[in-house]
């Protein structure tokens, strides 16, 4: 007691000092002081109990607070490591894929950009050879027209050679198979001759030098006989029987039709056979056609005598003659478009 006696003094010694003047010296203060002291005293220290427990209780619940917050701070963290693990784990799992991707596509690349340089060679070598191509093509088409060209010229030279060697040659149409049999072919030339130009006849300079029939072989399926060519000395004599026949039109033998006509190869005879239609048209309008050797169409017109070598220049002319134009148009015009549909 005399200790907190003492202590009790020292902390009133202290309030004293603390208190106003007025309060210092009274002794009557300073009894009630005592008392309030003790009082003070006894209720600081309930006070002191108490606030040391609350504080105690407030440290204790703090401190729970604080394991509290630490262990969730810690699982967070623990979540966040992990979290952060796996995070890393997908990332390098990423990048390893990433990488491996890059590495897939640089390899896919090199093998494009290989496949592209391969193609643009294969491009350029088969532009080279289709350049090689048309130039071979070039030079085949120039060849073969060289060629289809020498031939033409080659038909030219034969047909007229054929011509050349036919030019005395008469042809006669329509002389029935085996009438020849008596007097031969020679026989049946000079009856005809003695039945149709009696003049002729007794010209002792029309020699006949060769006759055969053609194709020298009878095709029993053939139902018109096979054509007589007798072959004169002269092409002087042909023309004259030919010009005597055209004039007397009709010809016979026997009393039945034939025809002589002048001998041309193939190559002549085509397209001496192209104008026969255009000849008969010009033939009913009095224009005197004629089919010349080896094979051109004359005709007279406004007085003046025409000669053409093909149905081009008969069409560039007729063009400019709107009644001749008039006249052919049927007949020239309707085979160019049969040609064209062809």
């Amino acid at each position: 007691m005399p200790s907190n006696k003492h202590r009790n003094r020292g902390n009133k010694i202290n309030d004293d000092t603390m208190m106003p003047p007025n309060k210092q010296n009274t002794p009557n203060q300073d009894y009630e002081d005592d008392e309030i002291e003790e009082m003070q005293d006894t209720d600081f220290k309930k006070f002191m109990i108490r606030t040391f427990r609350s504080f105690q209780k407030q440290i204790l619940e703090l401190q729970k607070s604080l394991l509290d917050k630490t262990e969730n701070l810690s699982r967070e963290n623990e979540i966040l490591r992990k979290n952060q693990n796996e995070t890393q784990k997908l990332v390098e799992q990423e990048s390893v894929i990433v990488k491996r991707n890059q590495n897939e596509m640089k390899s896919s690349i090199d093998q494009m950009t290989n496949t592209l340089e391969s193609l643009k060679n294969r491009v350029s070598e088969t532009e080279e050879r289709i350049s090689d191509l048309k130039d071979r093509a070039q030079e085949n088409i120039q060849s073969n027209q060289r060629k289809e060209e020498e031939i033409r010229n080659l038909k030219n030279i034969v047909g007229n050679l054929q011509d050349t060697i036919k030019k005395p040659n008469i042809q006669v149409l329509g002389v029935p198979e085996g009438m020849e049999r008596e007097k031969g072919l020679e026989g049946l030339f000079s009856e005809i001759l003695a039945e149709n130009f009696p003049g002729l006849e007794k010209d002792r300079d029309i020699l006949v030098q060769e006759a055969h029939r053609t194709p020298n072989k009878h095709d029993q399926k053939r139902f018109s006989p096979r054509h007589v060519v007798i072959k004169l000395t002269t092409v002087k004599h042909k023309e004259k029987i030919l010009k005597c026949a055209r004039e007397k039109r009709q010809i016979t033998l026997r009393r039945s039709p034939i025809r002589p006509t002048a001998d041309f190869s193939s190559e002549t005879l085509q397209p001496r056979r192209e104008w026969q239609d255009i000849a008969q048209v010009l033939r009913e309008k009095n224009c005197q056609p004629r089919i010349l050797y080896p094979a051109k169409l004359s005709f007279v017109n406004e007085g003046e005598i025409k000669t053409f070598h093909s149905k081009q220049k008969l069409k560039d002319y007729v063009a400019t003659r709107p009644a001749l134009q008039k006249i052919l148009k049927d007949v020239l015009y309707s085979e160019t478009q049969k040609h064209g549909h062809q």
